[in-house]
């Protein structure tokens, strides 16, 4: 299917949205696919709110992007680093920030970006474009999946044809525009390197997470037993490690004391940062 027959089916699929309980959600997270779905909304005529969840750790520029297309934003409840005084820091095994940040409903239909080709994971889970999406309060959304066919050439020619300005992330020093380049939370543990990557760029974000973290270890002497109540030990552990045996082995160097790693140090180090 080519790019015109693609756009012909996102508006006849947006237009086919029932309206009669209430406002349809464009839900919208500052993204370069948010933008192809914001502009499909726009040239279907269909009445709809776009709405940005702001998950407080968004690249710098997002805010001012949503802004400029007229995007509501909403509060969370809490912010990342207060959840992370409260519940800890998020792992690739206990993703809870999202829930928290963005994954909740606001009105009973919603429209959202998501592409097949994204990734493996997205094309195996996603096979319609419009499913029932089922939030941790058991409050069901029915949402519509426009461009869940469309391939990175796609998003770039519609980007390019319609003129649509994105957010910064996705252009160059020369202004060049990288349809390859991903806007997410920064520090993401699902991302590269389990986040550290997004902490490498902004390592005064990383230093206010360790803050955080160090409140939530003293609310509680039993946290981070693992770590010997250690923060730096724990977020070595998770941005270097695969395992606790691995990290143990760091750590303590096995048959090589000499080569223990000093977490602290090590964080200090890679980050270029002073802990």
């Amino acid at each position: 299917m080519n790019l015109e027959r693609k756009v012909d089916f996102a508006i006849k699929l947006l237009r086919s949205i029932p309206t009669d309980d209430g406002p349809i959600e464009l839900s919208y997270s500052g993204g370069k696919d948010s933008d192809v779905i914001l502009e499909l909304a726009r040239m279907s005529g269909i009445p709809f709110e776009a709405i940005y969840k702001n998950t407080t750790i968004d690249p710098p520029g997002t805010i001012t992007h949503c802004k400029e297309q007229g995007v509501t934003i909403l509060k969370p409840k809490l912010t990342f680093l207060q959840l992370v005084e409260k519940k800890g820091t998020p792992s690739r095994f206990s993703r809870f920030c999202c829930e928290v940040l963005k994954e909740y409903k606001v009105y009973n239909r919603a429209i959202q970006g998501i592409r097949r080709a994204e990734s493996t994971k997205r094309a195996q889970r996603y096979h319609e474009p419009e499913i029932c999406r089922v939030y941790s309060a058991k409050e069901k959304v029915r949402v519509y999946l426009p461009v869940l066919e469309w391939t990175d050439e796609d998003v770039a020619r519609f980007i390019e044809e319609r003129g649509i300005k994105c957010a910064p992330v996705y252009y160059d020093e020369n202004g060049q525009f990288h349809v390859e380049r991903r806007l997410g939370c920064i520090g993401c543990p699902l991302a590269s390197g389990n986040g550290r990557e997004g902490f490498k760029k902004y390592p005064k974000l990383l230093k206010q997470v360790i803050e955080a973290k160090k409140r939530f270890y003293a609310a509680d002497p039993n946290r981070g037993r693992a770590f010997d109540g250690d923060v730096y030990k724990s977020m070595f552990y998770q941005f270097f490690c695969h395992n606790l045996e691995e990290y143990r082995l760091k750590i303590g160097g096995g048959i090589f004391p000499e080569l223990a790693i000093d977490a602290r140090q090590y964080l200090s180090d890679y980050f270029k940062i002073d802990l």
